[in-house]
């Protein structure tokens, strides 16, 4: 299994930032995927989880209304469009997938909100 982010940039509190996953050594169209971040200092938390269809999708109280997960089977991603950003969105971010029982996780992608 690999999981590899990108997207994270510096960007202006108010700005928006897409955020993609590509994963492979799986069937991705049959698992569910999951975005958390980590804030300095703080732990791992749960961000957004979409279903494997693409059809459910869950947020954290932190940035419902303001975040979107959404996945493309055919390419094996999935992303995160990020908008309204604040600072404390500022964190690494994360993909994961659970399989087999196992957790993994992506190297993940800075994500820094500052003026």
């Amino acid at each position: 299994v690999q999981l590899v982010e990108s997207g994270g940039d510096l960007v202006q509190p108010g700005g928006s930032l897409r955020l993609s996953c590509d994963a492979s050594g799986f069937t991705f169209s049959t698992k569910d995927m999951s975005w958390y971040r980590r804030a300095p200092g703080k732990e791992r938390e749960l961000v957004a989880t979409i279903t494997s269809t693409g059809l459910g999708t869950n947020y954290s109280d932190a940035v419902k209304g303001r975040f979107t997960i959404s996945r493309d089977n055919a390419k094996n991603t999935v992303y995160l469009q990020m908008n309204s950003l604040k600072p404390e969105d500022t964190a690494v971010y994360y993909c994961n997938v659970w399989r087999w029982g196992t957790s993994y996780w992506g190297q993940g992608t800075q994500v820094t909100v500052s003026s």
